[in-house]
């Protein structure tokens, strides 16, 4: 007998719950983990997201080491890095730290990078790393105090959603729209097809898999 296989993601982000499900994917088990996000000296943005994405997979992985209820599981884990040039723009807890990250993007290109990590049943360990360049317009004081009184900037890399209001400032974006907002949606459902887990198998009418 074959056990179907599990999907168990390894973030605490709506986001990218909300990006998975509209992929039509419902993760079994939802797993943040706590890894410390610290650049290294040096690091570049692309090398800090695939970092942190591997060692939040690895986290997952050690915490379910000998578990006998997930015998058949992917693990799935991201993380998201937003940079102007090599200066990384962490997320921002306080309306000063948005403050200044907005007036640092404003009417200029950023990039977007989104680490994918993904743990096969074998414990095989597939990874990607997805860019994105953003150009944002140049911000009015208003549109940033504006924004600011939003509250949209809380816990955001870069200080702002795309997918809320801020996306009224995007000039020009090159590259995946899902990849800024938490997950790269085509490289995520292709990692996955590829090492045999079923994307499609929630695709079905609730009625046609019912008749089935």
């Amino acid at each position: 007998m074959v056990l179907p296989h599990k999907l168990i993601l390894a973030s605490g982000s709506p986001r990218r719950l909300e990006l998975l499900r509209q992929a039509g994917i419902e993760p079994d088990h939802l797993m943040p983990t706590d890894v410390d996000e610290t650049p290294r000296r040096a690091e570049h943005p692309r090398t800090l997201a695939r970092r942190l994405s591997r060692e939040k997979a690895d986290a997952a992985r050690k915490a379910l080491k000998g578990d006998p209820q997930w015998p058949n599981r992917f693990i799935l884990s991201a993380d998201t890095v937003v940079a102007i040039g090599r200066r990384v723009l962490d997320k921002t807890e306080l309306v000063n730290e948005a403050s200044s990250a907005l007036y640092r993007l404003s009417g200029r290109t950023h990039r977007v990078y989104t680490g994918i990590c993904l743990v096969t049943p074998n414990d095989g360990l597939r990874q990607r790393v997805v860019e994105t360049r953003v150009r944002f317009k140049r911000l009015s004081r208003m549109e940033v105090e504006s924004y600011l009184a939003s509250g949209e900037w809380r816990n955001k890399a870069g200080g702002y959603a795309i997918q809320g209001l801020a996306g009224t400032f995007i000039a020009k974006l090159v590259g995946s729209y899902s990849n800024v907002v938490g997950l790269p949606l085509l490289e995520t459902v292709n990692l996955l097809t590829g090492e045999g887990y079923d994307v499609h198998a929630g695709w079905l009418a609730p009625e046609r898999s019912a008749a089935q």
